[in-house]
């Protein structure tokens, strides 16, 4: 279940408890006239059933609470007969439900464009770039565990979704300079290493198995990149993040960014093409797959709403 902690000023408390009372899905509600300071107000605090929280927080909201109060949510396992009776009146399983101010919250805090999320990006690629120097499996799988690039797609998936332009443009922008300077370090820490004679003097995919898979998109890859979009948007949206992992480790965005920068440091541009293309296909089957399922998940969000109110 969630457990919702509403803080309402004196004016609208008696409203905020009458409609946590009236839900069928909410129990264990309470009320503390005027424990709150800052701000000032009722303390109202219940447990209801995951499947309806986003819809009971969105009438929260439609009373202005998030100007006048504030409305805290957590994830919280009780223990009652009330609880299995409460479920009982939210149709669906609860690993189903999507809390979506809980789904913003995990987004937003992705999407930024910071110092740390770049050099993930870089140090991502770069393992990767070694992977595919020694044609190491294993490194490249470590390489996409380490990128972070999911967050802005899935930023952009929510984007599109939700209409929201701020989202989509600060998703858009750590994508556009997350890779680039990716693929900026990579032909740098090739050359260097050339330099260094670490590398061999001359590269080709023929002889770099994994190079070469990755610069030959084909029509598995789409299939691939739309089921790991799928899930991924899945493993956010819902109760079961532990598939997150999974994704990450099933489609080579990162390990395409690296493959580029070797390309670009050999002057192998077909590879350069090739593996550029993978990246481009994986983007966008990514953001297909993710922003339909997000979507298909709002119309069902917006049905039950309708039918609470109906």
């Amino acid at each position: 279940m969630v457990h919702l902690r509403v803080v309402a000023p004196a004016a609208k408390a008696q409203t905020v408890h009458g409609l946590l009372c009236a839900t069928r899905s909410a129990i264990n509600v309470i009320r503390v006239p005027g424990a709150s300071t800052n701000p000032s107000g009722d303390l109202i605090m219940c447990d209801v059933a995951r499947e309806d929280a986003s819809v009971i927080i969105s009438e929260l909201r439609d009373l202005g609470l998030l100007h006048d109060g504030s409305i805290a949510l957590s994830t919280t396992d009780v223990l009652s007969d009330f609880a299995v009776a409460a479920e009982k009146h939210a149709p669906g399983s609860p690993a189903d439900a999507v809390i979506w101010e809980e789904l913003d919250q995990r987004t937003s805090e992705s999407v930024e464009l910071s110092a740390v999320f770049l050099l993930y990006m870089t140090l991502a690629a770069i393992i990767a770039a070694i992977g595919i120097f020694l044609n190491s499996p294993i490194l490249v799988v470590g390489a996409m565990v380490v990128g972070p690039e999911f967050g802005p797609v899935a930023g952009l998936c929510v984007a599109l979704v939700q209409l929201r332009g701020g989202l989509a443009r600060r998703s858009a922008t750590a994508l556009l300079v997350g890779f680039p300077l990716a693929i900026a370090v990579t032909v740098v820490a090739t050359l260097l290493l050339d330099a260094a004679d670490v590398v061999p003097d001359t590269f080709s995919s023929d002889d770099h198995s994994l190079s070469k898979s990755i610069s030959s998109p084909d029509a598995f890859t789409f299939i691939v990149a739309l089921c790991a979009g799928a899930a991924g948007m899945l493993s956010l949206s819902t109760a079961k993040s532990g598939a997150l992992i999974g994704v990450l480790i099933s489609v080579t965005t990162i390990p395409a960014a690296a493959n580029i920068g070797i390309a670009a440091a050999y002057g192998d541009w077909q590879t350069f093409a090739g593996s550029t293309g993978q990246l481009a296909v994986n983007l966008a089957a990514i953001l297909v797959a993710g922003t339909t399922t997000l979507y298909v998940q709002r119309l069902l969000y917006l049905r039950r709403k309708r039918r609470r109110h109906g």
